[in-house]
């Protein structure tokens, strides 16, 4: 049995470290002529508080599912927030009607996709996930 607990609690651990040491990695597509952005200017579209690029360009910004690890590393990471409060401030921003939070997607894999056919389209992947159908912009490890 106590070789069991210690199975177990050092699984969760491994578990845990991985996740927080995943790296992140902000893209757009190819084409986009956004060239790069810091993390105060991806927390801006990622939170409502602003929609468009520095070029002038309405930002449409694609979130992972909510509850995944990537989805929680990167509003940890790139916002300084939980996504329990991310969630809680786009609940206030979608209730007086001054925003649409980001469209959710299934997958790295569906948000490459959308970027690749959308010029205004940002989102977010794991960093291993990058490949040359991206622009990586930011990365937060």
């Amino acid at each position: 049995m106590k070789n069991l607990i210690k199975f177990v609690f050092v699984a969760v651990t491994l578990i845990c470290t991985h996740s927080a040491f995943a790296q992140v990695a902000v893209v757009v597509g190819v084409k986009s002529e956004v060239a790069n952005l810091n993390a105060d200017q991806i927390s801006g579209i990622f939170l409502g508080k602003t929609d468009k690029f520095p070029s002038g360009a309405t930002a449409l910004p694609l979130d992972q599912s909510s509850g995944s690890t990537i989805r929680g590393t990167f509003y940890d990471k790139v916002t300084g927030k939980s996504e329990a409060q991310v969630k809680s401030a786009w609940s206030r921003l979608v209730f007086s009607g001054k925003g649409t939070p980001p469209k959710e997607v299934a997958s790295s894999a569906e948000v490459k996709k959308l970027v690749g056919s959308n010029l205004n389209a940002i989102g977010y992947i794991e960093k291993s996930a990058v490949d040359s159908s991206v622009k990586v912009l930011f990365t937060a490890d």
